[in-house]
């Protein structure tokens, strides 16, 4: 395997400082209410970066146990103490959770992408349009496209006009960074693969601009298990579930 692509650790300082201040919140010790020490604080009293603290209050807000007032600071909410869904946060310790992190995405996105082939202003396409051309000119400039992809998919979820898929997509975005990462560090080592994501791409716009939700949700679907076969194809996986693999067509009765 790639050294480049190796199991994602599951010993991330964030992930840890992000469990040690949910444990905080959960035990009572950061209240309801209560404003959480300032970054430069947090990092001090833990030993690592500032970087490290940001993405640590990340994940916490996308789980919805803090929020930011402007001006004020970072708060834990109100509603901290009753635990949202909450994914294990071993889930991509290994290639193979990858894969089923990819499959999670297939089930929401192609759902995800009709609606916004049925709801979405030109606007919403215009922006879609300008996110792929970021995701373009993070590439060229030699950068992974992790954020611009993730970008990409909130920017459809935004077209559905339910701002729920959004908060959705917000909560798993930890876990999606992590295994957009995989797919997308294979994709950069082959020319064929990262020209075929962005035709997937493409084409998933081209179905939302024309409101063909049916094309819409068959991009996105297609998209999704495309980037799983691409892990076999790249040597990351060396086989896929059979629920990750495309659906065969069954012979017409004569």
């Amino acid at each position: 395997m790639n050294p480049s692509l190796a199991p994602v650790s599951i010993q991330r300082l964030s992930d840890q400082l992000a469990a040690a201040l949910a444990a905080r919140v959960a035990s009572g010790d950061l209240a309801p209410g209560e404003r959480l020490p300032t970054e430069q604080q947090l990092a001090q009293a833990h030993g690592v970066s500032r970087t490290v603290v940001r993405e640590a209050v990340h994940q916490l807000k996308s789980q919805g146990l803090l929020r930011s007032r402007q001006g004020s600071g970072v708060f834990v909410t109100d509603g901290a103490t009753q635990r949202p869904l909450s994914f294990d946060p071993t889930v991509l310790e290994s290639m193979d959770a990858v894969v089923q992190v990819v499959e999670v995405r297939r089930a929401l996105e192609g759902e995800i992408a009709a609606l916004a082939a049925e709801r979405a202003t030109r606007r919403d396409v215009a922006t879609l349009r300008q996110v792929l051309k970021a995701i373009d000119a993070a590439a060229a400039a030699g950068r992974d496209g992790v954020a611009e992809d993730l970008a990409f998919h909130q920017a459809v979820a935004r077209a559905t006009g339910n701002p729920q898929f959004e908060r959705l997509l917000g909560f798993l975005e930890q876990y999606l960074r992590e295994a957009m990462r995989v797919t997308r560090g294979n994709e950069a080592r082959h020319r064929d693969f990262a020209d075929a994501v962005r035709a997937e791409h493409l084409s998933l716009v081209d179905a939302i601009a024309r409101g063909d939700a049916a094309a819409a949700r068959r991009a996105a679907v297609r998209h999704m298990q495309h980037a799983a076969q691409r892990l076999v194809a790249g040597g990351v996986v060396a086989s896929l579930p059979p629920m990750a693999m495309p659906p065969r067509r069954r012979a017409k009765v004569q």
